[in-house]
């Protein structure tokens, strides 16, 4: 295969990685003793370091082994970013157990089918989560016992004492009462030694079963190995040669339970030893820039929203975030306006990347410091081939801007679905992923997104893809936000409709902004309607969600 995107790695990327063979685990154990006495994670200024969380790490382990946790159990961590949710991966890892990460933000409905889909016996979650929305559900699941634990538990002092009538009053904070089958994670590692029982980890074992986000259907579980999350992470360290093992200041306010966050903000700094500082909420942008001008962050990862907020923060021109040095963004399309006034605020340079659940986390990315074409996903990581195969059979791959569907193959690249055979077989096929995205790629190997087979809009027997009239949209200056979609049409099938958030202070009107997209789009995707909103349905991640916005569309009356 001709994999002329090589030669646009920056210096110290090699063209063809050499996989080590350890696990995560080898890579967590070898930075407890190669940086001991450096800071690992910090939340609100309390800070454990390497050599403390690798032993809360072995006492919590030691706890969940008695019980009853072994080889291939299933440990929900139902948590958002909190030493506990660091510790409670590790510690499940260690035995030799399955990771079942789980939103915060999940219903009774989504937590029963993703405990029961997945056989979990125990979860670790916060004492809120357990009250309002565990215990009623409890009998009807797989679960055995649940680990309590609470927002305060590592919060310095006096915080962990004022946090609490704080809590209270946002329904962040229950106290749990003592009862079987219930346990409080404070007291578990308080009680058991660090000395779990040893266990093989196998790379081709498994070792978290990542749900996708459910926002295009039911949330199905990607299989990854221990091999997988290994070769990401290292494709990961490949990717950004200039990092300082044991020197750089992590920001990590991508979600843990969301595969992008536990990958790039968890997993690969504590492989290089960086220093880690917990943001559990990425929509309080006033903590994350004070974190930022605080703890002299030198890596961000982060999504596009999160950069448009930043820029859009009142005061973060007086602000000193001059420590940003490298930022990585994914999960939807950065637009350029937004990268360039980021770098500006910060000095630091954004890499736009791509990848997906199904593929552990990254596949693409653009050069930190070589050839970037701003709109581009990039060029495939090291160990990772790409193509873009036509949509109808999937077996015909394309030429140089022509647009298909993305397939992927590369260690990074899941076992399968979990349970589910068939939709393996139809995701996976001849060792490569069919992505569901489509795509076009240039003569230099860089791969542009336009969008998702299931978002495509069909209008009149043409084929609409949404992301591109978003991005164009975004150009206009009194637009903040904006999401396109089909709705349904009895004459051509589907029509073009967008929802537009317009930024503070800032008025226009649906005909002044079609006239503005005229000349830009051929004629067939102008949208027919565009429709103002305060805000649109984002999921954890920041990342819009088109389906809630087609369903709201169905169930609208029908106009006379």
């Amino acid at each position: 295969m001709d994999r002329a995107w090589t030669q646009h790695y920056e210096a110290g990327v090699p063209a063809e990685l050499k996989l080590e063979p350890l696990s995560v685990l080898d890579a967590f154990d070898r930075s407890v003793a190669t940086w001991g006495h450096r800071p690992a994670v910090t939340l609100k200024g309390k800070t454990l370091t390497y050599q403390q969380l690798g032993d809360q790490v072995d006492r919590f382990a030691t706890a969940l082994a008695g019980l009853g946790v072994k080889q291939d159990s299933r440990v929900a961590l139902w948590l958002p970013n909190l030493p506990q949710m660091v510790i409670a991966y590790f510690a499940t890892l260690r035995l030799g157990a399955q990771v079942v990460n789980t939103n915060p933000l999940y219903v009774e409905r989504e937590l029963e089918h993703q405990f029961s889909d997945a056989g979990v016996s125990v979860v670790v979650t916060l004492d809120y989560l357990w009250w309002t929305k565990l215990r009623g559900i409890l009998s009807r699941t797989s679960v055995e016992h649940v680990v309590v634990t609470s927002i305060p538990d590592y919060l310095p002092f006096p915080l962990n004492l004022l946090a609490p009538f704080k809590l209270r009053r946002t329904k962040q904070y229950v106290k749990v009462p003592r009862e079987e089958k219930v346990h409080f994670f404070k007291d578990l590692i308080a009680r058991h030694p660090p000395n779990p029982p040893k266990v093989a980890l196998p790379l081709d074992h498994l070792a978290v079963l990542q749900y996708t986000g459910g926002t295009t259907g039911v949330s199905k579980g990607a299989m990854l190995t221990h091999g997988n999350l290994s070769a990401n992470m290292q494709q990961c360290s490949s990717w950004f040669p200039t990092v300082r093992p044991g020197g750089e200041v992590l920001l990590a306010c991508l979600p843990y339970f969301h595969g992008f966050g536990m990958l790039v903000a968890m997993v690969w700094p504590i492989s290089r030893g960086a220093h880690i500082v917990l943001a559990p909420n990425p929509r309080d942008i006033p903590d994350l820039v004070q974190s930022i001008h605080r703890y002299r962050v030198s890596i961000f990862p982060a999504v596009p929203a999160l950069f448009v907020a930043i820029n859009n923060f009142p005061g973060v021109d007086r602000l000193d975030l001059s420590s940003v040095r490298a930022c990585f963004s994914g999960s939807a399309p950065l637009p350029v306006d937004v990268m360039q006034r980021f770098e500006t605020l910060t000095g630091g340079r954004i890499t736009e990347g791509f990848g997906m659940t199904e593929t552990t986390t990254v596949t693409h990315g653009n050069p930190l410091h070589g050839l970037r074409k701003p709109g581009s996903v990039g060029i495939p990581f090291p160990g990772t081939n790409a193509k873009v195969v036509d949509v109808e059979t999937g077996l015909k791959e394309l030429g140089v801007g022509q647009e298909g569907e993305l397939c992927l193959r590369g260690p990074q690249v899941m076992a399968g679905y979990w349970n589910r055979p068939d939709e393996t077989a139809a995701a996976l096929r001849d060792g490569w992923m069919h992505t569901g995205d489509l795509a076009r790629v240039d003569e230099d190997g860089y791969t542009f997104i336009v969008g998702r087979k299931k978002d495509m809009i069909i209008a009149g027997g043409y084929n609409v893809y949404p992301d591109e009239i978003d991005s164009i949209l975004f150009g206009h200056p009194d637009v903040l936000e904006s999401a396109t979609i089909g709705v349904p049409d009895a004459r051509c099938g589907e029509r073009v409709k967008s929802f537009v958030v317009l930024r503070p202070g800032h008025n226009l009107d649906a005909e002044t902004l079609k006239h503005y997209l005229v000349g830009q789009l051929a004629k067939y995707k102008l949208p027919k309607d565009i429709e103002f909103v305060a805000d649109l349905p984002k999921s954890s991640m920041m990342k819009i969600l088109r389906r809630e916005l087609r369903e709201r569309e169905l169930q609208r009356p029908s106009e006379p």
